[in-house]
């Protein structure tokens, strides 16, 4: 979920094949019981199609076109290739079982995805967050404040609202108040991304890899607050360095006052219980969480239904939010249908490969070679390139032999890695469009290293306090 306006398509897919390389440089060391077709023609046409597949993913803002469709159309070559390939070696019947696995965890992902996202775009319609936003540009904090404030606001509510959401509404709060002060922007930019991941990684519901995580039993639920400390020293140390360097002075006030719509807070509430009951039917009903999730979706709709009546304005069209009446499937349609979609391509995409067998080599190198501590680094290094979205899914997929404590690292690893570049999450995109020309690559490359001083201590400390897990 990334990009930029200059020549990094090259650089990342560059960086992309380094991550294959080894894939097709070990190809005869495989073990396992997925058949070894890495050395084959239609194999190494699978991991060609992907690989320009994806270039095109990281072009989406020079070419215009929506990263979910090079991705899906690469999904169904690559498993035509699958079955071409399995068909000759005789073991035909396996591919609709691989496949099935793989569309059984899209399916869980993207059901519990769209229950969030429907919840998030309704607190949104409710004027929630924007009421959030006036609250904050209206109560004349010095710029220093608004930089601290901003930052711990976004690591505290990405855990619940993804990062993505957290990111763009905190960066709306520093555009409003010091849209004159572009280096302010900027590093505020900076800290916002670094805080919305780090936020994401000690939760469920932060980020779409810890989600994965927690969906495949990994890792249990209360399990993701041992990443509490990393993930605050994450953010924590590139902030304090930053904060250094804030531009002195106090923003006007702005008197801005915004109306929170009927339900808004009970609709909060609704998404807080909602969370709670996916937690509750895996934890103890030993349910999948996109369940409770859906179960709280239908709620939602049910309370959407009262809003919807409880307008007496007969003039307004009973299915016609336009005119004033509430429609909870006009929050459906407004969900990231795009993302959602790429979330397919990417997972039947990186299930094909697996199923040729470049999953098995990918274990065999990172996790075996070079131990599960170093490769777990490295996965987080890689999610600054590549989206952390397949890097995770892969790893998943791979199933290493490794202590729990690893997992957890993993877990800490792939959602902040994503920091220590501005393409290498969907925060750092999408506020390099909301700030366009003034939060760039090169304005967050300038703090690279503060960020990855935060990244190298946040492992260093799971592995202190985490050692009775390793």
């Amino acid at each position: 979920m990334k990009k930029a306006s200059l020549p990094l398509p090259i650089s990342l897919l560059a960086g992309l094949l380094i991550l294959l390389f080894p894939f097709l440089a070990f190809a005869s060391e495989a073990t396992g019981e997925t058949p070894h077709l890495t050395g084959t023609g239609l194999g190494i046409t699978a991991l060609i199609i992907f690989v320009f597949a994806y270039a095109l993913v990281i072009g989406e803002e020079r070419i215009h076109m929506r990263k979910s469709k090079p991705v899906m159309v690469a999904a169904g070559i690559i498993w035509v290739l699958v079955s071409i390939a399995y068909a000759a070696i005789g073991q035909i019947d396996k591919v609709e079982e691989i496949l099935d696995h793989n569309l059984l965890e899209y399916g869980k992902l993207m059901l519990f995805l769209l229950a969030a996202m429907t919840y998030i775009n309704t607190l949104d319609e409710r004027n929630m967050f924007a009421a959030l936003r006036a609250w904050l540009v209206s109560r004349g904090f010095s710029l220093y404040w608004i930089f601290w404030i901003t930052g711990v606001l976004a690591f505290f509510i990405s855990p619940v609202a993804d990062n993505l959401t957290t990111a763009l509404l905190m960066a709306a709060v520093l555009v409003a108040v010091a849209s004159d002060r572009p280096q302010f922007v900027a590093m505020g930019c900076i800290n916002i991304v670094v805080a919305a991941n780090a936020g994401g990684a000690w939760s469920p519901f932060g980020d779409i890899t810890t989600l994965m995580v927690w969906q495949a039993g990994l890792v249990k639920f209360h399990e993701f607050f041992d990443l509490f400390l990393p993930s605050v020293l994450n953010w924590f140390v590139p902030a304090l360095i930053m904060s250094f360097f804030i531009e002195k002075g106090k923003p006007a006030a702005m008197n801005e006052a915004v109306v929170i719509k009927q339900g808004g807070f009970i609709i909060l509430g609704l998404f807080i219980g909602t969370i709670a009951t996916a937690v509750m039917f895996h934890n103890f009903l030993h349910l999948p969480p996109v369940l409770g999730m859906m179960t709280g979706l239908g709620v939602l709709k049910l309370y959407g239904w009262y809003l919807k009546m409880s307008d007496n304005d007969p003039s307004n069209d009973l299915e016609d939010e336009a005119v004033g009446r509430f429609n909870i499937f006009t929050q459906l349609q407004r969900a990231e249908w795009d993302t959602l979609m790429f979330f397919y391509g990417v997972i039947l995409c990186v299930g094909g490969l697996g199923a040729f067998g470049y999953l098995a080599l990918a274990a065999q190198v990172m996790y075996v070679d070079l131990g599960a501590t170093w490769a777990n680094v490295l996965v987080g290094l890689l999610s600054a390139i590549v989206d952390n979205i397949p890097v995770m899914f892969a790893v998943i997929t791979m199933s290493p032999e490794m202590p729990h404590g690893q997992w957890l690292l993993v877990t800490l690893t792939a959602g902040v890695g994503g920091s220590l570049l501005s393409i290498g999450s969907a925060a750092g995109v999408a506020l390099m469009g909301q700030a366009r020309g003034i939060y760039t690559f090169f304005s967050h490359l300038k703090w690279t290293w503060a960020i990855a001083l935060g990244y190298v201590v946040s492992i260093w400390v799971h592995l202190l306090i985490n050692t009775s897990l390793l």
